[in-house]
């Protein structure tokens, strides 16, 4: 970059030594409300569309989108010579964008349409928080640029790229502080009118920093200097821009959802992979950055290689594949930004850079969030993304040596190993089955031992860009070919998520088992024989609470009404008696047409003893129009994975749910959870209710077939204490002590502490 940025006769002393610190004050108050607001307009959006983790990818396309035209517009004022000009149109529309305060969300475009989420999304968070925020994310670049042209002739006036570094760490500390401080202790009322106020003060922060900057000047008659133009920059460099930009915005959604599918849909989580995006801004644009690149490029070559195979196979440990998703992001999204940073421009196009930055964090994220789930039916970019952002690392043009030649072709040979092996195996299963017994390995298992090897040759030739990538495709493509053989046998994907099919044989269940699946959590199971078709199974077996709850309310009587939130597989309605009647409440057509086809599922079709209504649509909202007083038994079973959208567990929610029951009516919650403690929130809300409750954990048996029980926890409520005269005879249903958490309303959830109480295993 040149050091010559100005004409120096035309510079300007200043008088105020504090003004640097005036701009980093602001640009870190802005940087933290912009991004403080998106996990908390996403959480008020987020119970209308059933707790789905692509809310918050969709959200975040749309945020990138915002930034972009705030940018665009910060650019397009800076073709504006007049810096008074400048500040005075930016505070009128600070101004302007504050007539949408407080934030809430607009109620313009009615209810979702669960077949067109993402317009009904965008739309929505357009009219509720689009203004102010799209005008408050153009302040970072325009204080910069006007930072540059005030400091002009100073030193810190040629680097303002500086103050980028204080925008993300204001933007970082924000994020992190949400779910561990905002979230906890303040309703989202409180959130709301609070960002309001913080909105406000920054427009008077503004409007004071252009006083001071422009009436301490030595000479107030004459405007700010103007930058020197540099030479344009070419198309192919521009492109640059927004390819290493949207490299990184792509994983950031890509692991966000790989991760929120299987523990929770909460804020707490989506906020971890963007504040280290954030914070991989604030190393990269460091005058003297804490990693240096050599560093950064010898880990991300590493961490590349391994993380491109787990992301094809599911495992238990899932605490240390968090932290290697999100270490592998971290160093791979670092890697873009200090290679982005090295090409950053002189400060005269400071804004054509973040507006080009921008776009690419648009095209990234609309890939991710948008392209990817109507091309693919699997997540496919995000292992796609993984391996082609390592064509980011510095190109070696030395000549290639025989170790690296023998090393590559060794590698492309270890990766063909896995698919020749589950080849042989098919084809003779006697051989698989006696290396089952001899080794005790799963071909899952088998694989990631063999592709080590290939990994450690991909990390060798980290420096051959076009060696590395080839090997990790080759990787990622034996990983997923093994997966995709042994792990499921349908995938189809929507809006709320990835749903799978596996076989499973079973022979103390006849056979052939279909399973359905969602992330790692299993969301019903059929045994395809025709002795064990009808057989509930799973959390739905007779022996768990759901199946034993189901049964206390049908031995009333010949006809229950019962609805059931969450079709999964549709076990269920193995359950309905012909004097029964069954209404499933779930959000996701593709899981209604899963379970209605008879090529995977025939509980509905075959096994329920007449018709099964279905209504789509998140719960909350279409169990709003049934009638009251109208159901026996409702069980709320509804999963984004393993987790219980929490909107469905609030005191507002449950008391939603018993006036729908008849007097003696059951609402039995399903709580079987691995990471979050959310029975305690649960239980509480029943006492702020002053309803009835039973509590019971099942642990299915080590005899049991694999997939005809599983352990399973749930608390049953009723209106009142007649209905639950059945529960209490059996001892397995108990009392809980009074719950020491305050309980979830539709104002105040807690997911971070459910996600400590989880962790330590303690209720």
């Amino acid at each position: 970059m040149s050091d010559t940025v100005i004409d120096r006769s035309t510079a300007l002393p200043i008088a105020d030594r504090l003004t640097p610190w005036l701009f980093v004050v602001a640009i870190f108050t802005s940087a933290a409300l912009v991004f403080v607001v998106q996990p908390m307009v996403t959480r008020l959006v987020l119970p209308m569309l059933g707790g789905s983790p692509a809310v918050w990818n969709t959200a975040m396309v749309f945020f990138q989108t915002a930034l972009l035209a705030g940018y665009g517009y910060a650019h397009l004022l800076q073709k504006v010579g007049s810096m008074r000009v400048q500040l005075g149109v930016h505070l009128a529309l600070l101004l302007a964008a504050a007539i949408s305060l407080p934030l809430s969300i607009s109620g313009v475009t009615g209810d979702p349409d669960p077949s067109a989420p993402i317009l009904w999304l965008l739309a929505t968070l357009t009219l509720s928080v689009g203004a102010p925020f799209a005008v408050l994310s153009a302040t970072a670049p325009l204080l910069q640029a006007w930072y540059a042209r005030v400091r002009a002739g100073h030193p810190d006036g040629k680097n303002p790229y500086a103050l980028y570094a204080a925008s993300n760490l204001g933007s970082f500390l924000a994020l992190l502080a949400y779910p561990v401080v905002v979230e906890p202790l303040a309703a989202l009322s409180s959130q709301r009118w609070g960002w309001s106020g913080g909105y406000l003060l920054f427009v008077l922060m503004i409007a004071t920093l252009a006083g001071v900057v422009w009436f301490r000047r030595a000479d107030r008659s004459l405007e700010p200097p103007r930058l020197v133009r540099s030479p344009p920059i070419a198309w192919l460099e521009r492109g640059k821009w927004v390819l290493l930009a949207a490299a990184p915005s792509s994983l950031m959604l890509g692991v966000t959802a790989h991760l929120s599918t299987d523990v929770a849909s909460a804020p707490f989580l989506w906020v971890i992979p963007l504040a280290l995006y954030l914070l991989t801004f604030v190393i990269a644009f460091q005058t003297r950055p804490w990693i240096p690149l050599p560093i950064t490029l010898t880990v991300a070559g590493a961490l590349g290689a391994v993380c491109v195979s787990f992301t094809a196979f599911r495992t238990g440990a899932w605490p240390l594949m968090f932290v290697l998703h999100l270490t592998t992001f971290f160093f791979l999204a670092l890697m873009c930004h200090q290679r982005l940073a090295e090409r950053r421009p002189p400060p005269d196009r400071l804004t054509e850079f973040y507006l080009l930055m921008s776009l690419g964090g648009v095209v990234g994220g609309a890939f991710t969030a948008l392209l990817a789930p109507v091309i693919f039916n699997m997540v496919w970019e995000y292992p796609l993304v993984l391996v082609l952002v390592a064509l980011a690392r510095p190109w070696n043009r030395d000549e290639v040596r025989k170790w690296e030649i023998l090393t590559f072709v060794g590698a492309v040979l270890v990766c063909a190993v896995p698919p020749l092996l589950s080849a042989m195996f098919q084809a003779d299963w006697d051989l698989a089955w006696a290396f089952n017994r001899h080794f005790d390995w799963r071909m899952e298992q088998l694989t990631q031992v063999i592709l080590m090897v290939a990994m450690i040759g991909a990390f060798l030739l980290r420096d051959r860009t076009p060696a590395y990538v080839i090997l990790l495709a080759l990787i990622t493509l034996s990983a997923q070919y093994i997966a995709r053989g042994y792990d499921w046998s349908y995938s189809e994907r929507s809006f709320f998520g990835v749903m799978r099919v596996a076989n499973v044989p079973d022979p103390r269940l006849g056979g052939d088992v279909h399973v359905l699946m969602h992330g790692t959590t299993l969301h019903g199971a059929q045994a395809r024989a025709p002795a064990f078709e009808c057989r509930p199974t799973l959390y739905y077996a007779t022996t768990t609470p759901i199946g034993q709850a189901t049964q206390l309310v049908q031995s009333r009587g010949p006809g229950a009404n019962i609805g059931v939130v969450g079709q999964g597989s549709g076990a269920m309605a193995a359950y309905k008696r012909a004097g029964d009647q069954m209404t499933f409440f779930e959000i996701d057509p593709m899981v209604d047409r899963l379970s209605r086809d008879p090529d995977w599922f025939t509980y509905i079709s075959h096994c329920a003893a007449g018709p099964v209504r279905t209504v789509l649509g998140d719960a909350r909202l279409t169990m709003a129009d049934e009638p009251a007083g109208t159901y026996d038994l409702l069980i709320i079973d509804a999963f984004s994975s393993d987790a219980v959208p929490t909107h469905l567990l609030t005191v507002e929610a449950i008391d939603g749910y018993l006036s729908l029951l008849k007097p003696d009516g059951v609402v039995v919650l399903h709580l079987s959870n691995r990471n979050l403690d959310i029975t305690l929130p649960a239980a509480a809300a029943a006492q702020a209710l002053g309803v009835a409750s039973r509590h019971r954990v099942y642990i299915e048996p080590r005899d049991s077939p694999v997939m005809a029980e599983a352990s399973t926890e749930a608390l049953v409520l009723s209106p009142t204490a007649a209905g639950l005269a059945e529960f209490r005879p059996d001892t397995g249903w108990r009392t809980l002590a009074d719950s020491p958490v305050r309980p979830w309303t539709d104002d105040y959830v807690n997911l971070f502490g459910a996600m400590v109480r989880g962790m330590g295993g303690g209720r």
